[in-house]
């Protein structure tokens, strides 16, 4: 056994080793052969991890659905039996998708039609707010001539810029444009296909997930040791209860807001409602500064309409995320990250420099679970030391270790 753990070390190392030497070699000499190989795999399995996103998602709908039907006598003897449990899962993954499929009904109904008449209207006054700005400015710059002088100077650097990048690279760069505007009707249409195709295989991974399980765990337990195995398991059990807790709590937390928001815009009458809600509450999803990003334009957008009426916007979405920050959002997330404001902004920044908004979405559990690892270390090793775990004991004037010592 000894022997055959040697063998799996030495054939992962070896294959570790030849894998970065190819790395290298086609990073060095620009051939893009591995790039270009990622870029195919990830488009072929992207079906797949929409799936078991979805899956992962919508797993306590489904189970809030079997625990309905098996409350029902009959129906829990013959799950009891083995004969109807397969037919329990099917229609509890069935109902869930038809209760999925009526909510985008009913929010596409009511919503969409108001977003289409808030974006027509946006346009249809686009001239008029390009006025009302251009007044705004002119009477900024004829009250302020040091200003007027220095945005001159500013504006003809920034059309000698525009004219430059006009003729050198943007008219002979038309073609590429064109492709690219083609190619993005594609990928829109490859989008849904792909989505599509995720919700079938979402599908197969709820009526499976125990078996998903156990397959995993198998593998787990077939290349590790037992003692590895123990703690691999509790570390994926962590990580779930963070991801699970975070992710389906803050889209939950994002789409009550964008409700609130919507009724109460509606309530004061403000202009853009649908559109204004629909920024705000996707914006939401982002922690920390996704209220911010929502907020700015939102309110720009109104102060256009009415100054004042932008005014009651920005006190009406303070009150909103005061109502978020203190009661809902706790309500429904809890403590589930364990990280203090300062890891919650370094996460968003870090994710969203490499990633961009899904990493500022994602950068917060993916940090709180670095951090729960890297805590769990640390104090396995002041255990081990038999040293205090709470940082409390570290403070000034305090020796840990001095304590320790015997007397």
């Amino acid at each position: 056994m000894a022997r055959k753990n040697r063998y799996i070390k030495w054939g992962l190392t070896v294959f570790c080793v030849v894998a970065a030497i190819l790395l290298f070699y086609d990073t060095l000499f620009g051939h893009q052969v591995l790039q270009k190989f990622i870029r195919q795999f990830s488009g072929a399995v992207r079906p797949v991890l929409y799936g078991a996103f979805m899956a992962y998602l919508l797993v306590p709908v489904v189970d809030f659905f079997e625990r309905q039907f098996c409350s029902i006598q009959a129906v829990k003897k013959a799950v009891q039996t083995g004969k109807a449990a397969m037919a329990v899962r099917a229609l509890s993954i069935l109902l869930t998708w038809v209760v999925i499929g009526v909510l985008l009904y009913l929010l596409a109904s009511v919503l969409l039609p108001e977003l289409y008449k808030s974006v027509l209207q946006l346009v249809s006054n686009a001239e008029t707010y390009y006025w009302t700005i251009s007044d705004w400015v002119q009477h900024l710059l004829e009250t302020n001539p040091t200003l007027e002088t220095w945005v001159a100077a500013q504006m003809d650097g920034i059309y000698a810029d525009i004219s430059h990048w006009v003729k050198t690279d943007m008219l002979p760069q038309a073609q590429i444009l064109m492709l690219a505007l083609s190619g993005g009707v594609f990928s829109v249409v490859g989008f849904f296909g792909d989505l599509l195709v995720g919700i079938i295989v979402s599908a197969y991974f709820l009526a499976t997930k125990e078996r998903c399980c156990a397959y995993a765990k198998k593998v787990i337990y077939g290349l590790f040791s037992l003692e590895n195995v123990k703690w691999i398991l509790r570390g994926a059990g962590k990580v779930d209860r963070i991801f699970s807790g975070f992710v389906r709590g803050k889209l939950l937390d994002s789409l009550i807001i964008c409700i609130l928001c919507f009724f109460g815009c509606s309530i004061l009458d403000f202009p853009y409602t649908p559109l204004v809600s629909v920024t705000v509450g996707v914006t939401n999803v982002i922690p920390f500064f996704g209220p911010f990003l929502g907020a700015i334009p939102s309110t720009f957008l109104i102060l256009l309409v009415s100054p004042i009426k932008a005014l009651y916007f920005v006190i009406f979405i303070l009150a909103l995320q005061q109502l978020d920050g203190n009661v809902i959002g706790p309500k429904i997330l809890g403590d589930k990250t364990g990280l203090s404001s300062l890891w919650v902004i370094v996460a968003i920044l870090v994710g969203g420099s490499f990633f961009g908004i899904p990493g500022m979405f994602f950068g917060v559990p993916v940090c709180a679970c670095l951090y729960s690892a890297a805590n769990f270390l640390v104090e396995t090793r002041l255990h081990a030391k038999h040293l205090p775990v709470d940082a409390e004991s570290y403070g000034p004037e305090k020796h840990p270790a001095q304590e320790q010592e015997p007397k």
